[in-house]
């Protein structure tokens, strides 16, 4: 479900860390591990957030009914969308709800930007023509949350800057867990919390960690010998530490074709280091590339077969 890109972005992450703390004794692994359990927690959250926004309809209308003097308006709101049948669905979903005990969201909730939203919902076309259809389909069921989340909650900058200050990873993985959310709100209850990854996923992300690792110096003596006139030490780290998943990528992950590893670290250059990465990454990766090829090296065996 986490996508390949967002994994090779936590690897650079925890390796950039690994390098850069002196003295510092952590499992990469556990590093690693973290990175994913932000991603984890950033879903539940978002996940969370969406839900308290459409129940709000039961908090107003039992703040307006409780008003000294209730208007006939105040004593009428419609509280369809709290009882919303997709609604009913995540709160029936036990993973979720192990994972709201545990991670606590509502501790971070801005409640006043809860009621914002839902005041901002209510006035909205959408919402009106929602309320007053008799009867509930599945089809306007999952709409009225989808327009909720992406025209509401992810257009709205206060909700997203609340997300980035309670979110390091927003930019990181923002996007990909936007899409997790609107795969949930099709199937409620179809998602295992704790593998967001799966099996063949997670072995790749351990695995490159541990090979970048565990190989670093004979990677870097691929790379040296390719940067002609370039220093080395004055190289970005991260667009190194790139270059060196791409040349682990060559050799021991048989799976991967050479293009789609460059093409990955040229996008990440771009996103995470200088102007001038991409090209840079590009330039280094090809070399190697050819020049393994020409060896008759890329093998593309498995890291555990290689010496």
């Amino acid at each position: 479900m986490i996508s390949r890109r967002n994994i090779r972005v936590k690897v650079m992450q925890t390796i950039y860390t690994v390098n850069t703390l002196e003295g510092n004794t952590t499992d990469p692994q556990k590093l690693l591990e973290q990175h994913f359990h932000q991603t984890r927690a950033l879903l539940v959250y978002l996940i969370y957030f969406l839900s308290e926004t459409a129940r709000y309809a039961e908090k107003d209308a039992h703040q307006r009914a409780s008003k000294h003097l209730p208007s006939a308006d105040d004593l009428n709101v419609n509280t369809k969308i709290a009882g919303n049948e997709v609604l009913l669905k995540i709160y029936e979903d036990a993973l979720l709800q192990e994972q709201f005990k545990k991670l606590k969201p509502e501790l971070s909730t801005d409640k006043e930007l809860i009621r914002k939203i839902y005041l901002t919902l209510t006035e909205t076309p959408e919402y009106k023509t929602y309320i007053n259809t008799t009867g509930r389909d599945k089809a306007g069921e999952r709409k009225i949350l989808e327009f909720i989340l992406n025209d509401l909650i992810l257009s709205n900058e206060t909700a997203v800057a609340h997300f980035e200050d309670n979110f390091s990873n927003w930019d990181d993985d923002g996007e990909m867990v936007v899409l997790l959310l609107a795969a949930y709100i099709q199937k409620p209850g179809s998602f295992s919390f704790t593998q967001l990854l799966g099996a063949d996923k997670e072995m790749f992300a351990k695995t490159l960690l541990k090979t970048v690792l565990e190989k670093n110096e004979y990677l870097q003596s691929v790379i040296i010998p390719k940067l002609k006139n370039w220093d080395p030490e004055r190289i970005a780290q991260l667009d190194m530490i790139m270059m060196k998943m791409g040349v682990a990528e060559f050799l021991y992950f048989e799976t991967i074709p050479p293009k789609v590893t460059i093409n990955e670290y040229i996008d990440l250059a771009k996103d995470y280091s200088t102007p001038q990465s991409g090209h840079f990454v590009n330039g280094i990766l090809d070399n190697i590339n050819k020049e393994l090829v020409q060896q008759g090296k890329m093998n593309k065996t498995e890291y555990k077969k290689r010496n």
